[in-house]
């Protein structure tokens, strides 16, 4: 498979099987995600994997929808604000290029795997701060519900702007 193959296979899955994903399909994924590129390689991410009753219940609690509880594993993906890399001329963190970056590793990863992932940040961070007792340092970001697509999951019609709306040469 091409990379802009895998790049179109992978959509934001909002449906997930029962079916267990296998600790070698998750450490696959999680390795890729720690492999990934980032400002100055400083590596400013930690992920927590929510795979017990128990996480999930507390990662559910901050995006009550009912396809996000299909899901048997959830990452959080968190930023460490003290050490990610700050621009010196304006002091801009890259934490949150960071784990953007590590993010689509895990979701591209996933694909390949025969997996589904989706992006979730419309979630209650300060509370998934304080059910997962994170440290202060630490932000949650992003989470991502990862598992095998239920037999009705199926993309969502999306469009992409062309080209030229998108690129200019300079």
């Amino acid at each position: 498979m091409t990379f802009q193959q895998l790049a179109q296979k992978r959509y934001s899955v909002r449906s997930y099987s029962d079916q267990p994903v296998s600790d070698e399909q998750l450490n696959y994924v999680l390795e890729c995600a720690r492999i990934a590129p980032s400002a100055v390689n400083f590596q400013p991410w930690h992920f927590y994997i929510a795979r017990t009753d128990e996480a999930l219940e507390k990662v559910r609690q901050t995006y009550p929808r009912d396809w996000f509880a299909t899901a048997p594993i959830v990452i959080v993906g968190c930023i460490r604000h003290d050490q990610s890399w700050h621009r010196p001329t304006d002091q801009k963190d890259h934490g949150d290029i960071d784990i953007a970056i590590a993010t689509e590793h895990i979701c591209l990863a996933a694909a390949e795997q025969g997996l589904g992932t989706c992006w979730v940040c419309n979630f209650d961070a300060s509370l998934c701060h304080q059910l997962l007792n994170l440290p202060a340092e630490e932000e949650a970001a992003v989470l991502i519900p990862i598992g095998h697509l239920a037999a009705d999951a199926a993309p969502r019609p999306t469009t992409r702007k062309p080209m030229e709306e998108i690129i200019t040469e300079i």
